[in-house]
């Protein structure tokens, strides 16, 4: 009878944003985390 809160917040963002804006989303997540594990990476090897 009653949704959870986290069904009812997946529920609302799905009527809040488009499959595209969703999409975009996750590719700048996407880029963003490789962006700062390839910077952690080469400052490593740099103090080597």
């Amino acid at each position: 009878m009653f949704d959870s809160l986290d069904e009812q917040m997946k529920h609302d963002d799905q009527l809040e944003t488009s499959t595209k804006e969703r999409v975009m989303r996750w590719i700048a997540v996407a880029v963003v985390s490789v962006l700062v594990f390839a910077g952690l990476y080469f400052s490593v090897r740099m103090l080597s």
